[in-house]
């Protein structure tokens, strides 16, 4: 995150989400998890809403995540949004739990169970093979379904059968180990994820501010609309990157909302905008796309640079910012006769 003096974050509601987790990485990161103050909301439209009315500093949003791939409701909610930068990431790896209220339910017993489309994605196989009766509900997040399960418990213990109150039409719920803690959940298996690597990208958007300098382990996110629907516009697109040697980690498309047929497209470069190649695809995308939107380069989270540690490539000393350099000093020495 940027050097300014963020104290309110928003984040994806309610505790113990996988989202409060990498809001809790971001600010340990920057020191200041003890003062900082987290405040769960709603939907990703809500937060960068309140980003953007300076109701909070920053929101943390997931973007990203290894199984499902993008995230649509962030992806469009920061079109929707206006200028706004994100200023930072953090990779959260995802491991799930099946909960329950204590001693109310087994996986035998087990009717239906609430969790997070993307949860469910990451489960299904093992909720078939061990608990195949039970029926998926579909919840807003993990973590709401796992509060919402523990509001529902009666004062003197849960109902007959075990399934609480009639409000909440699961029994249990799959969700992160953290989220079971926070609400006093008993756990009827951990580690239920099919991807056992599976993890998730999540950003921190602030208002418009100065650009985190670079540091060689960079990522830059744009959105940009076609000029039109004429045959080859978005190979157009694409050679601006491949001439300057930028890679792409990420590329969506999102319907703009204005009729069948019509998209615009999500994606991440590897690189800073203060890179001369990174500026002159930049530069090459505006003039032959129908709409740009600049959302910041930032740096990439340190478990990504972990990763990408044995196999990244240095940049082609071709479009290395020496070499532009050097073009933009023989074309004035040109000009100059």
């Amino acid at each position: 995150m940027t050097g300014r003096a963020s104290t309110r974050y928003a984040y994806l509601g309610p505790a113990a989400t996988f989202t409060e987790a990498a809001l809790i990485d971001l600010l340990a990161e920057r020191g200041v998890l003890e003062t900082a103050e987290r405040i769960p909301m709603r939907s990703a439209e809500a937060m960068l809403e309140a980003v953007r009315a300076g109701e909070v500093d920053a929101a943390v949003a997931p973007i990203e995540n290894s199984v499902e791939g993008g995230v649509p409701a962030t992806l469009d909610a920061l079109t929707r949004s206006g200028r706004l930068q994100i200023v930072a990431e953090a990779v959260v790896p995802v491991r799930f739990v099946l909960a329950a209220l204590p001693g109310t339910v087994t996986r035998q017993t087990l009717r239906a169970y609430g969790t997070h489309p993307h949860a469910e994605a990451q489960t299904r196989r093992w909720m078939q093979r061990n608990a195949p009766q039970a029926e998926f509900r579909v919840t807003s997040s993990t973590a709401a379904a796992a509060q919402e399960l523990a509001a529902s418990a009666e004062p003197a213990g849960s109902s007959a059968d075990g399934a609480g109150t009639s409000d909440v039409p699961y029994q249990a719920v799959v969700g992160p180990m953290l989220a079971a803690q926070t609400y006093g959940l008993e756990v009827l298996a951990d580690d239920i994820g099919e991807h056992t690597l599976a993890e998730t990208r999540f950003i921190c958007v602030e208002r418009p501010g100065a650009i985190p300098e670079p540091t060689g382990w960079d990522r830059s996110t744009i959105v940009v609309g076609l000029a039109s629907d004429r045959a080859g516009a978005l190979l157009e697109m694409l050679e601006q990157l491949s001439a300057r040697g930028v890679n792409m980690s990420r590329i969506e498309s999102r319907p703009t909302g204005d009729g069948l047929g019509l998209y615009q497209f999500s994606i991440d470069l590897l690189g800073h905008v203060a890179e001369a190649r990174v500026a002159e695809a930049l530069r090459g995308i505006h003039r032959v796309a129908g709409s740009v939107q600049f959302l910041g380069s930032y740096p990439m989270a340190s478990a990504t640079r972990t990763e990408l540690n044995g196999s990244k490539k240095a940049v082609d000393p071709r479009v290395a910012d020496d070499a532009f350099d050097r073009a933009q000093a023989w074309l004035d020495d040109v000009a100059g006769g």
